[in-house]
């Protein structure tokens, strides 16, 4: 058995969660927020078979796709000016982010 634990961006999550249903793999989804971008995630846990990870896996990459995306940041063009300018930064977001952990117990109540 492993834990499979996959970090997306908000946007991706529904369809993620979609794409378990249908390929049956049961999934608990968590609301996170990103340190970087400090944007809405959601942790995916997973526990499954370990013969299941690599179809797991391959449902993750197909769902969350990496993409480009502008975002405003603060910039300061000069040491002397007082207020800062927003200047338009390119970043890549969505995408995946996977753990897959061993368990060592397993236990329904």
């Amino acid at each position: 058995m492993k834990l499979v634990m996959a970090i997306v961006q908000d946007k991706d999550s529904n369809r993620l969660a979609n794409a378990f249903i249908d390929a049956n793999i049961r999934a608990t989804r968590l609301p996170s927020t990103g340190g970087f971008l400090k944007a809405g995630n959601s942790t995916f846990m997973i526990g499954v078979e370990e013969v299941r990870v690599p179809e797991t896996l391959e449902v993750i990459k197909k769902t969350c796709q990496s993409r480009k995306q502008y975002l405003s940041s603060s910039m300061s063009l000069d040491v002397s000016m007082d207020g800062q300018v927003p200047y338009p930064v390119e970043v890549e977001v969505g995408g995946a982010t996977v753990f897959v952990l061993p368990i060592d117990g397993f236990y329904q109540y």
